[in-house]
Order: structure tokens, then C-alpha cells, then sequence
């Protein structure tokens, strides 16, 4: 599914800053216990990742004792070079903004043929936020995404996940908050 190369990131002061950031965007609410750790996703010239969902499908992912199911998903663009092209982040399920200021700005991609739902262009600095899952706990198949092949330059992303409830210390990251 993924051709990119990804790692984990170890918690360090700008980290922590990142995740003090992403949890205040939620609202404040979520604890710091509930995020996975950061993970960079680099991607180079036909590398990408095909449609998948981040919520899991699998129970045993998903269970209590593993932080239960991922809530919501950031994905940053962290560095695009500058002869990137292609490598945006596509929604299928989505309907494309209404607003041609989406397109002027440069977040969307509206060469994109809107049948194809809507795509975000890899913007170094910019970041998409959406929620994985519906009320009811289940997962929302409008979030079905994919990394579309870079076809030229590169760029590297970051990905954010909060899960339903804290993760042991061990996957974590650290052993005390």
C-alpha cells in the first residue's frame, strides 16, 4: 500500500510544542496520554501511499487495551522541495469546496477533475485535520484517503493521531508524562 519511508518520532521539547499544538486545536480536552507518537513520511518522485482510512477496521487494533480507534488525523506537510509536483493528499469521498478561494490560494488542487473528490496540494507548513469517526464510534468512510504519487521533487509529512483513550507508556513512547 505505502512506498514512502516512515518513522517514528522520539519525543523531544519541539515534539511535545507540536503535540501541545495539535491537542489544543481539539479543544483542550484530549490528553497528551492519548496521541500516538509523531510519525515523518517521506515521499519521493512515484512514491505513495493508495486509499486507506487511518480509523482501524481490524477490532483487535482497535480494542481498549491499544488506545481504542483513532479519532482524528493531522497530516502536515513538513517540506516540499521545490520542483514538487503531484503528491497531494486525496479525499475521493469529499465534495469539492463550493469557494473559489480554495483553488486561488493554492490549498486545493482544482486541476483535479472534481468527480475525483477533492485534493490537497502538499503546501509546506500547511497541515489537514479531519475526524475519523461518526458519533456512534464508527468509522466514517468519507475519511478514505491516499498520498498520490509524487512525480517530481519530494516532500515529507507528518502524521498526528489521537486515539479514544490513553495509550500504554510503552507504545507511547516514554515511560511518565
Amino acid at each position: 500500500m505505502r512506498t514512502s519511508q516512515s518513522t517514528n518520532v522520539p519525543r523531544d521539547a519541539v515534539v511535545r510544542c507540536i503535540e501541545s499544538r495539535a491537542l489544543a486545536f481539539q479543544g483542550y480536552d484530549t490528553p497528551r496520554s492519548h496521541l500516538e507518537p509523531l510519525q515523518l513520511v517521506k515521499y519521493g518522485p512515484s512514491e505513495r501511499y493508495h486509499f486507506h482510512t487511518d480509523w482501524f477496521t481490524d477490532p483487535g487494533h482497535a480494542a481498549a487495551a491499544a488506545g481504542g480507534n483513532r479519532v482524528s488525523s493531522f497530516f502536515a506537510y513538513v517540506h516540499v522541495a521545490n520542483d514538487t509536483t503531484g503528491g497531494g493528499t486525496n479525499f475521493p469521498h469529499l465534495d469539492a469546496p463550493s469557494d473559489d478561494r480554495w483553488c486561488d490560494a493554492g490549498i486545493v488542487d482544482c486541476d483535479e477533475m472534481w468527480d475525483s473528490g477533492v485534493t490537497f496540494r502538499p503546501v509546506e507548513g500547511n497541515a489537514v485535520y479531519w475526524e475519523n469517526l461518526l458519533p456512534d464510534g464508527r468509522g466514517d468512510e468519507r475519511t478514505l484517503h491516499a498520498g498520490l504519487p509524487v512525480t517530481g521533487g519530494g516532500k515529507i509529512g507528518m502524521n498526528i493521531w489521537t486515539r479514544q483513550m490513553p495509550l500504554d507508556e510503552k507504545i507511547r513512547g516514554e515511560d511518565v508524562y
